[in-house]
């Protein structure tokens, strides 16, 4: 029983991380509120490369929370958009981004205070 444990939360770990990686929140969020194309996702995510958001968005397909369909071939034109797993997770994700941004600001002082108290301190 506690090797079935472990697995499940092994896979918990592992979804959690999938969702959670550096531009995958944003991503999609952007989503949700509806189909993009990849440039459009782009420049949406400021800061993001076009290697990083390939990735991203393989990696949401892969795990089944985005949909890729090809637009036009000449030339060639992709559009994502979000799964119907993937909306399962909007309401959550939603309240995750919300959460953020009511607390930005405590975030921000207590990680200021923490490197005020400088290497050598009792932590």
């Amino acid at each position: 029983m506690a090797t079935q444990d472990q697995e499940a939360l092994e896979l918990n770990r592992l979804v959690l991380e999938e969702i959670t990686s550096k531009w995958s929140l944003l991503v999609l969020g952007h989503l949700c509120a509806g189909p993009m194309r990849f440039n459009a996702l782009r420049r949406a995510n400021d800061g993001i490369t076009q290697r990083a958001l390939t990735q991203c968005l393989r990696r949401l397909e892969a795990s089944g929370f985005v949909k890729r369909s090809v637009v036009s071939t000449a030339p060639v034109a992709v559009m994502y958009e979000i799964s119907l797993l993937g909306r399962s997770l909007e309401p959550h994700l939603r309240a995750l981004l919300q959460w953020v941004d009511a607390h930005r600001d405590d975030i921000k002082a207590a990680q200021q205070a923490f490197a005020a108290q400088g290497p050598g301190d009792d932590r």
